[in-house]
């Protein structure tokens, strides 16, 4: 036999085989010969189907994953915004230490600062979690604050301090908290505001431990040991918070585009949620800023006045908590907008009156309280209008915006003291007007989403 000629008979069959099985009129007529009995082996790539991501809109709200994931966000939200919540306690002690020769308003900018940077930076630690997922974010955060804070310890002039303290550690502040919001809000849908309460209540705790432990291991150890136990304490914490907070979808590679931190303004409700944002942060933080020294001039016992930022804490941790599951039944923004309203009213009816101790300390229980809800919900409602995979760029994107309220609040205030000749009445007005201007924006954004209807949920 001729070798050469099956070999060419055998390649001119496979080939024709090849077109045939291409041939969809051969392939119809094959599937209709196998409805009648006879037998059809699909083509292998048909056989098995890729298999699919987890679907985006199947929220668990709950289950050992999803609340592994809020412990660890407690965990990385104590050590981030509890820690910024405590570093007013630095302002008088750098004053009378290591930077006694600058001005009260100089030091100011350390911690003004800092705060500034845990919101102005969500820019990019949000936009890197929906990248990248909250893995490498969140390391790269734990790194950056324990080494601030180690460095604080070892610095003793201004621009050390100022690098330290409110760039390094600010900076890393805010590679812990975004990752964290956008991680834990794949979870949940139901339960997301009761969810984010009870993670967000962490920088509430935090800013009820760390400046009383600060103040006594300043007293016990030195400064410089004070804050290198505290570095470990919170590299304790973030270990725990880097293993156990993870995202349930990956994460969605996309190419940078600075636009796209202006997209969702040209959505009415956000852009609205975001004005009402600056706005109420512009006030919040006045009360924890102010409120030692006010009640000073008020003539409270100067050792009490050094509890009542941790009062202020301590109350909004329920605050967080009880509330936000309010958020869950009725609707995040309508619970939003009347404890945010009811912050700015007793600003003006309980705070600017007060002028003995009673009504300072059920001051800063009752707005610790309600307050503490406003601070926290705000993720859950940017959540509740966003795509849930682009929740780490819009909750940044919301925040780097509202940095600049709290940027400005603080030294706006003081020169409102300043021109009253160390009076606190007009801070105190000043506060009350921005929570209630705050409150009826977000109150517009509500409108603009479902209309007027009070019965409305959302």
């Amino acid at each position: 036999m001729d070798s050469s000629g099956d070999s060419t008979s055998r390649a001119s069959t496979s080939h024709e085989n090849s077109n045939i099985a291409n041939d969809p009129d051969v392939e119809k007529s094959t599937i209709d010969n196998h409805e009648n009995g006879d037998f059809f082996v699909p083509p292998p790539e048909t056989q098995h189907s890729a298999p699919a991501g987890p679907d985006p809109n199947a929220f668990p709200d709950g289950g050992f994953e999803a609340w592994l994931c809020i412990a660890g966000g407690f965990c990385t939200v104590f050590s981030s915004f509890g820690w910024v919540n405590c570093i007013g306690v630095f302002q008088d002690y750098y004053q009378a230490n290591q930077l006694s020769s600058y001005s009260s308003s100089s030091v100011a900018w350390i911690p003004a600062t800092e705060s500034f940077m845990l919101f102005f930076f969500g820019l990019v630690s949000g936009r890197a979690t929906d990248n990248f997922g909250p893995r490498w974010p969140l390391l790269f955060g734990s790194v950056l604050h324990v080494f601030g804070l180690m460095m604080v310890s070892l610095s003793t002039e201004y621009y050390q301090i100022f690098l330290a303290q409110s760039v390094a550690s600010g900076i890393g502040t805010s590679f812990l908290f975004y990752p964290t919001i956008a991680a834990a809000g794949t979870w949940f849908k139901r339960h997301r505001a009761l969810a984010f309460g009870i993670m967000v209540s962490g920088s509430s705790l935090g800013g009820v431990v760390l400046p009383i432990m600060v103040q006594h291991l300043i007293v016990d150890v030195g400064f410089g040991w004070a804050m290198r136990i505290t570095a470990f304490l919170i590299l304790g914490l973030l270990i725990f918070g880097n293993i156990a907070v993870k995202s349930r979808l990956p994460p969605v590679r996309k190419p940078f585009t600075f636009k796209e931190h202006f997209v969702p303004f040209t959505e009415m409700p956000f852009l609205l949620l975001a004005i009402g944002s600056f706005i109420v942060y512009l006030g919040a933080f006045l009360p924890f800023n102010f409120i030692i020294v006010q009640a000073k001039e008020a003539g409270m016992p100067y050792d009490l006045t050094n509890y009542l930022v941790p009062i202020i804490n301590a109350a909004s941790i329920f605050g967080r908590i009880l509330p936000a599951h309010l958020g869950d039944v009725y609707g995040v923004f309508n619970v939003c907008i009347v404890f945010t309203l009811f912050s700015g009213i007793i600003s003006l009816a309980l705070w600017l009156p007060a002028a003995s101790t009673a009504p300072i300390i059920v001051f800063a229980v009752l707005y610790g309280f309600a307050s503490g809800l406003t601070l926290a919900i705000i993720p859950a409602l940017v959540a509740s209008i966003s795509d849930i995979q682009k929740l780490g760029l819009r909750v940044g994107t919301l925040y780097a915006f509202s940095s600049f309220g709290v940027l400005i609040g603080s030294p706006i205030a003081g020169a409102i003291v300043t021109s009253q000749n160390g009076g606190y009445s007009g801070l105190r007005i000043f506060c009350g007007v921005a929570l209630l201007a705050g409150g009826a924006f977000i109150g517009f954004s509500r409108i603009k989403l479902v209309g007027p209807g009070l019965l409305v949920k959302k």
